[in-house]
């Protein structure tokens, strides 16, 4: 991964040398004083997002909102290629021909969300790193939780740790779960551990020792130890990365991290050299799966904090553009060219998660993974994408994924090598894409090769290509209907009383149907959905997360030290906040606090507003409990005595809703509202073709109202209304669907 511009790529089309580098002198028109004189003050953001199969990339001028897209296939060899080449084309769109360099000093923040960290665990191509652990607790991350998650898999598989048994080493020291001292540690031991792991080329260590959440002296004395003895080394110590009880899922949590750390530190660090090659001299923010953003720095040293970057980018802008219209319980739903992920958001604000997996060693199947103790938006990935592979199952039926043809060679239609068929080239045959359409006419894309895969699977599978192609299509989309639909109900909610919000490439494809199968009559489908993520990633707050765990009865809690365990939390957190650039925003913080009734294994949790900790808070976090407890389970337990687990501290600038609108003046909404042209499209309600009208969606002005079945076309994305429906163009240029 570690590669300068002109890295070779074989992301888009065959081994090839890309150079990306804004040229020399400016040379200064009439043109561009007319610009500069326009344009004084106005500032630009830039979002970036990888994908597995595209990089994304938006660009925000203000005061207006105006937004430019920009879109490359991914390069897996090396992601930071096309981040930079989306941001140069981005700067080409904005500035006078042969002036990006004038555009690129007007750039005052690059949001960047990314895949790569769960690309690493997942194709196990990380460091070669060592962990520390207190005596006996060597074993930990191969006995798990001893949970079978397929009680009747007698070939059950298990995801291997990222340390191997040779690079742990044990340290005689304990401490007890109050955080007392039972045995001082042995540093004699732990320099010789050190010069093991050196010996043995280790790049990074993960230090992890027994109730370290509580007292970590020992933990941070291992880390000045390994500062002096090995300088230079990367290190991740559990009670910086993961402050929280459960052993197993502490020591995940810490490895993991260490694992991707020499990656992701050099690959940020790269990335910023690139900006500034093109003249981008501001600073980088990086997505955070709990849906705000922090500094690159920050997030080199946690990285794993970035686990669910991208897709957390999609569902705040989803629910940015709900807001917009005055809707605040949605279903977001993003559909990409790897996976599809939904998230419930009510009241404006999308659920947030404490626990992870990561690694599945079957994508949909909980407890095969390796979980990870972060804060992360609650995101399920409910089913395929548009690159996801169809083949015929052991049982002789026809399934789709989890395999994806991804960027390369990508789906049989792309002409990049791809033999097998995928759910593009079914939605490319049943007539939802436009062959010469696609990208905006850059891209072509083959039917004659996808009709070819489409066949190949139809004969085995004794069916007509068309009724293969519908069954790739219908299977995929019954599948993310079923897997969000008992998302929703885990939850207590209907999904009935939602609005589905769709974003990704082939979100606005495949919504409408997937909201006819949960019964969701409204459907919203963001402007520039193909580039979503990157909306969301403009409209991001600043967000920061902290916790430290201590179980203890709520009535014998120390209010003191909790005061002074959260206070300095708060001063951290603060400090964090302000190098991501909320220096000077209004922060919201709150205290997050997981109770339980002693003797029992989960836990509720309870949001207050961040005050002066004092023994009367006592009294409210009882009352808030029993609350939520009694909606969850119907009742409290009575006589049941509330003890309290983890603290969390969360702090966040205010989230407002962003209305955005495009720069270019084709985009602007003055155009005809005749259809462009007419294509025979499957019709699922028939179950045969028909001819349906195809529209230029931003041709489209404010208020146009239309009948499915229909088509809208866009750049990025098409959006497909296959049954009877109105549809209306909504003031931001959403696109609203109401399903009869």
């Amino acid at each position: 991964m570690r590669a300068g511009p002109g890295a070779r790529n074989k992301g888009a089309g065959g081994a090839r040398s890309r150079e990306v580098t804004i040229g020399g002198a400016v040379s200064l028109g009439q043109r561009w004083v007319e610009d500069m004189a326009t344009n004084k003050g106005r500032r630009i953001r830039i979002a970036v997002d990888i994908g597995g199969t595209f990089t994304d990339g938006v660009a925000e001028e203000t005061p207006g909102n105006r937004i430019w897209v920009a879109k490359r296939l991914t390069t897996p060899e090396d992601p930071g290629i096309a981040t930079a080449e989306v941001t140069v084309e981005l700067l080409h769109q904005i500035a006078a021909p042969q002036e990006d360099a004038r555009a690129a000093e007007r750039v005052v923040e690059v949001v960047h969300g990314t895949t790569l960290v769960t690309n690493t665990i997942i194709e196990r191509n990380g460091a070669k790193c060592g962990l520390v652990v207190t005596k006996g607790t060597r074993d930990v991350v191969d006995i798990r939780r001893e949970v079978r998650y397929d009680l009747y898999d007698l070939n059950l598989k298990l995801p291997d740790p990222v340390v191997p048994t040779r690079h742990r080493f044990e340290i005689d020291e304990r401490m007890d779960a109050q955080g007392g001292e039972l045995k001082a540690l042995n540093e004699a031991e732990v320099k010789k551990a050190l010069a093991a792991l050196k010996k043995q080329g280790v790049e990074a260590i993960a230090i992890c020792l027994l109730h370290a959440y509580v007292n970590d002296a020992h933990e941070k004395r291992i880390k000045e130890l390994l500062r002096d003895q090995l300088p230079g080394m990367y290190v991740s110590i559990s009670s910086e990365v993961a402050r929280e009880i459960r052993e197993y899922e502490r020591m995940s949590t810490t490895t993991l991290n260490t694992y991707v750390q020499p990656l992701m530190s050099r690959y940020l660090a790269e990335l910023e050299g690139r900006m500034r090659a093109i003249k981008v001299g501001a600073p980088l923010r990086i997505m955070v799966s709990s849906g705000g953003f922090t500094s690159s720095a920050a997030a080199a040293e946690v990285p794993i904090s970035l686990l669910e970057s991208g897709p957390a980018g999609g569902v705040l802008s989803a629910v940015n553009t709900a807001l917009e219209a005055g809707i605040s319980d949605v279903l977001a739903f993003d559909m990409g060219g790897t996976t599809a992920k939904a998230c419930v958001s009510t009241g404006g604000e999308p659920a947030v998660a404490h626990s992870f997996e990561a690694g599945r060693v079957h994508r949909f199947k909980k407890g095969s993974g390796l979980p990870v103790l972060i804060p992360s938006i609650d995101l399920i990935e409910i089913g395929a994408g548009g690159g996801s592979i169809a083949h015929i199952s052991q049982l002789g039926l026809l399934n789709v994924g989890p395999q994806s043809s991804g960027a390369v060679p990508g789906p049989a239609c792309y002409a990049q090598g791809g033999k097998d068929a995928t759910v593009t080239d079914a939605d490319l045959i049943l007539g939802f894409l436009d062959a010469e359409n696609f990208l905006g006419g850059e891209m072509k894309l083959d039917t004659g090769l996808a009709e070819k895969a489409l066949d190949r699977l139809a004969k085995r599978l004794k069916m007509g290509p068309t009724e293969v192609a519908w069954g790739i299509s219908n299977l995929v989309n019954e599948n993310m209907a079923a897997a969000a639909r008992v998302h929703i109900a885990e939850k207590g909610l209907d999904p009935r009383k939602f609005t589905m919000v769709a974003t990704g490439g082939a979100g606005p494809v495949h919504v409408v149907e997937v909201a006819s199968k949960l019964q969701i009559k409204h459907v919203l489908c963001t402007i520039a959905a193909g580039a979503g993520s990157c909306l969301g990633l403009l409209a991001a707050p600043a967000r920061v997360d902290r916790s430290f765990s201590k179980v203890e009865l709520l009535q014998e809690v120390n209010w003191n030290e909790v005061k002074s365990v959260l206070d300095a939390l708060y001063r951290e957190a603060n400090t964090e906040l302000s190098a991501a650039g909320a220096r000077g925003e209004r922060i919201n913080w709150t205290i997050g606090v997981e109770v339980r009734y002693a003797g029992q294994g989960n836990t509720v949790q309870v949001v207050l507003p961040y005050r002066n900790i004092e023994p009367a808070l006592g009294k409210t976090l009882v009352a808030k409990f029993e609350e939520r407890y009694a909606q969850l389970y119907g009742q409290t337990v009575p006589g049941g005595t509330p003890q309290v687990v983890t603290w969390r501290l969360t702090g966040r600038s205010a989230v407002k809703s962003r209305g955005f609108k495009w720069a270019v003046d084709r985009w602007s909404g003055k155009g005809s509202t005749r259809p462009i042209a007419r294509r025979r499209m499957f019709l699922p309600g028939k179950g045969d073709y028909g001819v349906v009208p195809v529209y230029e969606r931003y041709a489209l002005p404010p208020g146009t109202r239309l009948k499915g079945p229909c088509v809208l076309q866009e750049r990025e994305s098409t959006v497909v209304v296959p049954r009877p429906a109105a549809v209306e163009i909504l003031k931001d240029l959403t696109v609203a669907v109401e399903l009869r």
